[in-house]
């Protein structure tokens, strides 16, 4: 180890020992500690890579400890967490814990202050000059045939018409090109894979993982104890998976039935703000909901003026120290119309985390 190796380097080269080198004779993939840990193959990349690693929350530094506090990960395949830790086992994982930790400490305190902090006076603000990049979710084939407009041979093909949560996007551009005039603010499909150059901008998602593909990629790279459950069907309910204290709780939206139609009067929205994993000096930001009524809500939540200073001031008094933050809250809706969530209000706010 170099003497020039700083912090977050040792604390990479580390990680990758522990992978490879740990119990003679075998070698752990990064496929198979993923599986073991619940994560993506690039969270573990991020973690160990040479250039720039990730930092791990110390939830997944207590991970490593434990998986490799004992050979019985990996007496099975696929490789798991062992359970339950004996005397022995419990020394070792605390042994081991305790390097890493201490590995992270000095990574976190010799961490150079950043151009950019994910947590400002206003979140829609960005550094003057810097590239914004909107990513929408584009409606699925089988319902653009029933929108008319939506074929780029029609003398009357309107691009925008092809994306979903249109009201979303409009309400989010015009309110981030009045307060970012010197920034370059592009709108692109999460359809397909985007320009190199725009995920490296501060990346701005709107929809989640059914529609939005760059959404599905980001979320892969980022450690986030949140998971929206997929709705294979469009008449599928689902809801947000969140772990609290360990146990899964799933928040879901409310649906009325009148006569045969089921009326939503209620949706989540999910807010979520951290450094870009393509680019730790921009942003990345996901508006979401089960529904695009809860995206919209994500969206209004920072943009709607009776709103916005209130929900962005509890964000910087709560979790101004942190690098990631995660706001899941109810959305009310009246008769089609959206109700601004209240974040500072118990009755709309469903579960907040930081990082």
């Amino acid at each position: 180890m170099t003497s020039t190796e700083g912090p977050a380097l040792q604390l990479a080269r580390r990680l990758r020992s522990l992978r490879k080198q740990h119990w003679s004779g075998i070698r752990i993939t990064q496929e198979q500690l993923a599986h073991a840990f619940g994560v993506s193959v690039p969270l573990i990349s991020s973690w160990e890579r040479s250039s720039d690693p990730a930092v791990p929350p110390v939830h997944r530094l207590d991970a490593y400890a434990t998986f490799f506090a004992t050979a019985r990960s990996i007496e099975q395949t696929p490789y798991g967490m062992p359970g339950r830790l004996d005397d022995v086992e419990q020394a070792a994982k605390a042994s081991l814990l305790a390097e890493l930790t201490e590995l992270r400490d000095r990574v976190m305190s010799e961490s150079p202050d950043e151009d950019t902090s994910p947590l400002t006076d206003n979140l829609w603000r960005f550094p003057p000059d810097e590239d914004i990049t909107i990513v929408c979710s584009e409606l699925p084939e089988r319902l653009l045939s029933e929108r008319p407009f939506t074929d780029p041979e029609d003398p009357d093909y309107v691009a925008l018409y092809r994306f979903s949560d249109l009201d979303s996007l409009l309400e989010l551009h015009g309110h981030i090109r009045a307060i970012n005039p010197s920034n370059n603010v592009r709108v692109l499909s999460g359809a397909a894979s985007l320009p190199v150059d725009a995920y490296t901008s501060h990346l701005v998602l709107l929809g989640g993982i059914d529609w939005n593909k760059v959404t599905a990629e980001v979320l892969r790279r980022i450690d986030l104890p949140i998971r929206q459950q997929e709705r294979p069907e469009d008449s599928d309910t689902a809801g947000f998976e969140v772990v609290v204290d360990g146990t899964v709780k799933v928040f879901k939206p409310v649906l009325r039935r009148i006569g045969k139609r089921q009326v939503l009067e209620e949706d989540v929205a999910h807010f979520y703000r951290s450094r870009n994993p393509f680019n730790r000096k921009r942003t990345a930001t996901i508006c979401n909901g089960v529904y695009s009524r809860g995206v919209l809500g994500a969206v209004r939540a920072l943009t709607d003026q009776r709103f916005r200073d209130r929900n962005n001031d509890h964000l910087v008094r709560r979790f101004g120290g942190q690098e990631t933050i995660s706001v899941l809250s109810r959305v009310q809706v009246l008769q089609g119309a959206v109700v601004t969530p209240d974040w500072t209000s118990p009755e709309f706010l469903l579960h907040e985390w930081a990082m």
